[in-house]
């Protein structure tokens, strides 16, 4: 039995493959060059988008201090989260457009919205207030664009609705932990090594980007991997590599933080001459952010006594965090298809996705509230003990995400 299980675990989604007759009846010569040719179409418009949203995840938080100073890091995990809301809003209501008008219309709206929220994102530095509230529309609409238009299908029976549940779970918090990571990564670093907002922007982009590079090395060694120990052991080793990442990002020892008491005089009016306001106008915009106070903001508390995330810490935290997260999010779709069986999925994918866009609509604003009032240590202490009720979660269902055709196979037996 063990051996059955094994192999169909390994087998592919649908049964046929090419050059068996089944094959040639579903599929002719000419679909299948067109099949192709719309999947590399989407690996191109995948790319892109992946690209320009790595690009404003890092640069967002310098951005919101430069255009409105009122805004505070718990700001930040809303304008976040908006993306990911107006995509889990609108992703049924394109579905169900595309239903029953071409699906050019959907897809041709989203894209103009995407270009208008694109342009209002670039010029959020013009009003002259509020500037901060105009950000949460601009990524809220932006979100809106990228809703996906899929087409709604009718989901099939006999379903085992406990591991369809369970996976969308474990996708739920695979997503959640990553989101809450790159939400925080820019306002950590700054606070803790006393970045600039450029050296936050670029370090933190090369760091993602040597991520991006090891997820892509993930990706072509999970498959050979998969083949001896299965799909369930990858995923709850990728939990258990994410586990440890965050508890050693937790903070430990002796050194604090450089802390910037500028803050303490922003509320302040000093006695100033006519001459040396004029002065003060005309360097303003000249301002080099190198000369802009650096370190963590006396206006959060934990600064006084929370020790520092030393870099090596850091650095081994987001390496171990970056082979984690890729390992559990391909894990938790292939055993979610192969829980699903080779019919039409679409209902239930619509639920993986509403789950993968709650999860990057929480995590940016739980990790932005709890960082902002308690720090590093609360926020990363909580997300270990997620993470440790997640494995507990997948333990008891561990002998029920099997594919429909083992399952099916145990009942005949």
């Amino acid at each position: 039995m063990a051996g059955l299980r094994n192999e169909s675990e390994q087998e592919p989604l649908l049964g046929d493959t090419p050059g068996s007759r089944e094959w040639d009846i579903l599929e002719t010569e000419e679909h299948y060059k067109s099949r192709w040719r719309s999947i590399r179409i989407l690996y191109l418009t995948m790319f892109l988008s992946s690209v320009g949203f790595s690009v404003v995840m890092m640069s967002i938080w310098p951005y919101l201090q430069k255009i409105d100073p009122t805004a505070d890091t718990s700001f930040l995990g809303w304008v976040i989260a908006s993306y990911s809301l107006g995509q889990m809003v609108a992703s049924p209501i394109f579905g169900l457009w595309s239903n029953y008008r071409p699906r050019k219309e959907p897809l041709i709206v989203s894209i103009l919205i995407s270009v208008a929220a694109n342009c209002l994102y670039a010029y959020l530095h013009i009003p002259a207030s509020h500037n901060k509230y105009y950000m949460l529309v601009a990524r809220g609409l932006l979100g809106i664009g990228a809703a996906s238009t899929d087409e709604a299908q009718v989901p099939q029976g006999n379903i085992d609705q406990v591991a369809v549940v369970a996976i969308n779970v474990l996708f739920f918090v695979t997503l959640f932990i990553f989101a809450l990571f790159e939400t925080i990564i820019t306002p950590l670093t700054m606070d803790m090594y006393a970045w600039t907002q450029e050296q936050a922007v670029l370090y933190n982009g090369i760091i993602l980007a040597a991520l991006g590079v090891e997820a892509v090395v993930i990706f072509l060694g999970v498959k050979l991997l998969s083949k001896k120990i299965g799909e369930r052991a990858i995923l709850l080793g990728g939990l258990i590599v994410v586990w440890v990442g965050f508890f050693i990002l937790l903070p430990w020892g002796n050194q604090f933080p450089k802390i910037q008491w500028e803050d303490l005089h922003n509320n302040s009016i000093p006695n100033t001459t006519f001459g040396e306001i004029i002065i003060g106008l005309w360097k303003s915009p000249m301002e080099d952010d190198n000369e802009r106070p650096t370190g963590c903001s006396i206006e959060q508390a934990w600064c006084l006594y929370t020790p520092v995330i030393h870099l090596a810490q850091f650095l081994t935290s987001a390496v171990l965090i970056g082979l984690g997260y890729p390992v559990c999010n391909l894990m938790s779709y292939t055993l979610y298809s192969k829980i699903l069986g080779p019919k039409p999925q679409g209902v239930y994918m619509g639920w993986l996705t509403a789950s993968g866009s709650g999860a990057r609509i929480l995590g940016p604003m739980f990790i932005s509230q709890v960082y902002a009032h308690w720090g590093p240590r609360w926020a990363f202490s909580l997300v270990c003990g997620i993470i440790v009720l997640t494995i507990t979660l997948l333990g008891v269902v561990y002998k029920r995400l099997i594919a429909l055709s083992v399952r099916y196979g145990r009942i005949q037996e």
